[in-house]
């Protein structure tokens, strides 16, 4: 039963005036009629005026199964029944252990060999928070601290490389390794420095050339800066294969595989950002398996439960974790940690999430949707003012330009990108554009229909608003 018209109204009331949403401006919030959403199933979102979408943004990257997932719901409800919360500051609990015994056996096992002993590299501790920043953020605070405990000539291994273009979530640390001005610039009296490579982007390449004749040359130039700065560079951070937040931009084939190993030659710890890639988005459970490589550390959140809870994990290797061992009065104890580090709830949901993933058999129907998608859209690459279209798994997009000849981009304050996703929004899908990105990452339970309706409409978007502007 859906609320009467003077309800719907008191709820848009307080929808506009009581609550600060992310990235939004408030100004035009406080002036628009809210889309409130109350019940989801599957693939589909219904508002309060019983309005149906397809939610084409896995409700922001994080949905992998479909809302309302019979087997994750029935599992936080056992959970539920039993207990919904307690400490990791000197307890542990049975599916805190459960989850940690299956992060690591499904986490990337590569083929890189240590440099020192010739075994294979692996992941083999967890440590639990809330989201992704703060997953980034404990990784930077694990690698700094690691040098710092190893001492002598070590201790001078203190900065961190990232990239431009990069995003690793909004807490001060991640905020510091960022790279897009629009989000960042404002703290910057607040940040630590870092030293920038260019982002390995192909369609705006830093650095003027084409792929494939370009050899890689970006990777020729990463290792300049790595080589000059090896000797006080703590970690590298860097989003595999793709920088979702930046637009979808794709690095090309083989340079993660090739930073993997530069990180090795400079004893620069390598961490993978897996926040958005991980959990079946690229086409595998983690995108650094697409190219053969264990990182040092790596950072894991939003489909970590399926949708359903914050919860997030940095997982290291034991030699790092080794170098935080010692007596308690040298005081390497790693001090960090949240209130609701390893949560028994979120932890039940993950365990079930991972569950659903063997029995339905996820990764493997991914296949046909992935190359479904890939054949739908390449008559786009003809249009007007698509400029480049971009695909790793079920993670699309379309940028618009104004130019296709020059790859000119729409002014921002045009909101080409969001006046796509409102025409969208009144065919029935939910997008949310990244400037003039209009980007697609919806469930990996989507059918065949579902993503034929979220193309056709998106196209016809893209159609009408471009012919406007």
């Amino acid at each position: 039963m859906f609320p009467t018209h003077d309800e719907i109204d008191l709820w848009y009331e307080k929808g506009q005036s009581l609550i600060w949403h992310p990235f939004t401006q408030m100004k035009e919030w406080e002036d628009e009629k809210p889309t409130i959403i109350v019940s989801g199933e599957g693939a589909t979102l219904c508002d309060i005026e019983g309005n149906r979408y397809l939610d084409a943004t896995s409700s922001i990257w994080v949905n992998i199964h479909g809302h309302r997932h019979k087997s994750i719901n029935q599992a936080m409800k056992k959970q539920l029944d039993r207990i919904a919360h307690s400490t990791l500051l000197g307890l542990t609990n049975l599916p805190a252990i459960e989850l940690a015994e299956q992060l690591i056996q499904i986490a990337p096992k590569g083929d890189v060999k240590h440099k020192e002993s010739g075994e294979a590299e692996k992941l083999t501790k967890v440590f639990y928070s809330d989201n992704g920043s703060t997953a980034v953020e404990i990784a930077l605070k694990i690698a700094f601290s690691y040098w710092q405990h190893l001492g002598g000539e070590y201790k001078r291994k203190k900065k961190f490389v990232s990239f431009s273009n990069a995003y690793h979530g909004d807490t001060i640390g991640s905020v510091s390794v960022g790279g897009i001005d629009l989000f960042h610039a404002a703290y910057g009296p607040l940040l630590f420095d870092t030293i920038n490579i260019s982002s390995p982007t192909c369609y705006r390449c830093p650095i003027g050339l084409n792929y494939p004749s370009c050899k890689l040359a970006c990777v020729d130039e990463a290792e300049k800066v790595l080589k000059k700065h090896h000797r006080r560079l703590a970690g590298l951070i860097i989003e595999p294969l793709i920088q979702a937040a930046a637009g979808m931009l794709c690095a090309p084939p083989g340079y993660l595989r090739k930073i993997r190993a530069l990180c090795t030659k400079y004893e620069i710890l390598m961490i993978v950002d897996e926040v958005a890639t991980g959990f079946g988005r690229t086409g595998k459970m983690f995108a650094s398996e697409h190219e053969g490589l264990v990182p040092d550390l790596m950072a894991i959140s939003k489909g970590l439960t399926g949708g359903y809870l914050p919860l997030a994990a940095t997982l290291t290797r034991q030699k790092i974790y080794d170098a935080f061992l010692g007596d308690y009065a040298e005081f390497k104890t790693f001090f960090h940690g949240h209130s609701y580090t390893g949560n028994p709830l979120g932890c039940a949901a993950a365990i079930a999430n991972l569950k659903v993933f063997k029995k339905e058999k996820t990764l493997e129907k991914l296949k046909e949707k992935i190359i479904y998608v890939k054949k739908s859209l390449m008559s786009w690459r003809r249009w007007k003012h698509v400029g480049d279209i971009r695909q790793v798994g079920l993670m699309i997009a379309i940028e618009l330009v104004a130019d296709k000849k020059t790859k000119l981009s729409y002014p921002l304050e045009m909101r080409v990108g969001g006046a796509v996703c409102q025409e969208a929004k009144s065919r029935g899908v939910l997008l949310r554009p990244l400037g003039n990105v209009i980007a697609i990452v919806p469930p990996l339970s989507i059918t065949l229909d579902e993503l034929e309706k979220i193309i056709t409409v998106v196209g016809a978007a893209i159609r009408k608003v471009t012919a406007k502007k």
